[in-house]
């Protein structure tokens, strides 16, 4: 028998909940950790849809990239479908866990896999948080490192495009910029307001998502190229918590089966002209 806080206390030897930002909220979000665990489900997102299959494929604990429970709820009105969500979640004896921005921080982890897809060499923390005990390693949000190859500023573009298979893009970048991509910082997210950062780190160009139109014209003044791929190119954390879990799984001989949603939870859809 594997309890919930089993699988907790293992996690958080990996990635501390004391690396996550003072606004956030990690950790413990819905149910009882005690109880034994048969099923996880990563995800990146807890949303009505995902919890519904959860309940459909017998998970009793969910674990999460963003907080379910990122807003205190003002009340417990269940015509709200978010707080409707709560009540099944634990109707269902479901315990929902979620690892944010200390996610982001850890070495091993978010932006350590966004820069595993851009192929990116050499890298170290866009924004240095502090150095890891254990390993003596610089940790923090962002990665930052050099291309395999250099490459034009709408060949980057495209580029994102594949690695992050999706369907568009926001492009940040001088009408007619010839430069050459080569080294790329990486911030899972909503990583705009360190675009500074990125520019006194000596970088080509940044990835992150959901910058806004006055940034985008602070970061043309800049000089800086941005690739706005939005903010669900972070869904690389189903596979990664996935992988973590299958891992310790192995090693501490925990009865679970460990499972991937299969729920896309992106909600933009790119229309063309």
């Amino acid at each position: 028998m594997t309890t919930g806080t089993e699988i907790i206390n293992q996690f958080e030897k990996f990635c501390d909940p004391s690396l996550a930002e003072s606004w956030d909220h990690v950790g413990l979000q819905i149910g009882n950790p005690d109880k034994p665990v048969t099923r996880i489900m990563t995800t990146l997102d807890v949303r009505p849809e995902v919890v519904d299959e959860a309940i459909e494929r017998q998970v009793d604990f969910i674990f999460a990239h963003h907080p379910v429970m990122f807003h205190p709820a003002k009340d417990l009105d269940t015509r709200n479908p978010q707080n409707a969500m709560y009540a099944k979640i634990l109707n269902n004896g479901i315990t929902v866990y979620a690892a944010h921005t200390n996610l982001d921080s850890v070495n091993g982890g978010m932006n350590d896999w966004l820069a595993d897809q851009l192929q990116l060499q050499d890298t170290v923390p866009l924004v240095e948080k502090d150095i890891d005990p254990a390993t003596g390693i610089p940790r923090g949000m962002g990665r930052i490192g050099q291309l395999q190859h250099a490459m034009n500023v709408d060949e980057f573009a495209d580029y994102c495009l594949k690695v992050f298979n999706i369907n568009g893009l926001r492009l940040i970048a001088k009408k007619g910029d010839t430069r050459q991509i080569k080294r790329v910082a990486v911030l899972g997210g909503s990583g705009s307001e360190f675009y500074q950062t990125a520019v006194d780190k000596h970088a080509d160009a940044y990835v992150t998502g959901d910058v806004s139109y006055h940034v985008a014209h602070d970061i043309l003044a800049n000089g800086l190229v941005v690739v706005d791929p939005g903010h669900h190119i972070e869904c690389v954390a189903v596979k990664g918590l996935h992988q973590l879990l299958e891992e310790w799984r192995q090693k501490n001989n925990w009865s679970v089966d460990i499972i991937e949603t299969s729920i896309n939870t992106e909600p933009f859809r790119f229309v063309t002209k």
